[in-house]
């Protein structure tokens, strides 16, 4: 089985920056599509931004367009985001997951999901 952890969550004041890494291990992460997720307290899980494994099709919900960026390094099995001109809103606990043939925006449809990390912006 894969297993995905995830780092590089914090606080951060409004318009700043975050990188958040998931390191993949235990399987052929090359092969995997890979998203990010994030749920905030009372909300449903949501779709942030997906890659598939040979970095011809990249997804980007509407609410981070311009702002994030989703990429991935195969070679040493990590995925990315780096989130710029975060906002308040962007507070959640942030997740990788991985599946196998494309990428798609939903969260059911993926088969590996890390423990999160907790981005917290405050104003």
């Amino acid at each position: 089985q894969v297993q995905l952890v995830e780092s590089g969550g914090g606080l951060v004041q409004a318009g700043g920056s975050l990188r958040l890494s998931c390191l993949a291990s235990g399987g052929t992460f090359g092969s995997y599509a890979m998203g990010w997720f994030r749920q905030a307290p009372g909300k449903e899980r949501e779709f942030v931004a997906a890659i598939s494994w040979t970095n011809g099709r990249i997804y980007y919900a509407d609410s981070v367009k311009g702002r994030f960026s989703i990429s991935r390094d195969n070679a040493n099995n990590r995925l990315f985001l780096q989130m710029n001109s975060l906002e308040p809103d962007d507070t959640a606990v942030y997740y990788c997951a991985g599946r196998r043939l494309v990428a798609t925006m939903t969260a059911h449809d993926y088969e590996r999901w890390g423990q999160g990390t907790q981005v917290t912006v405050s104003s």
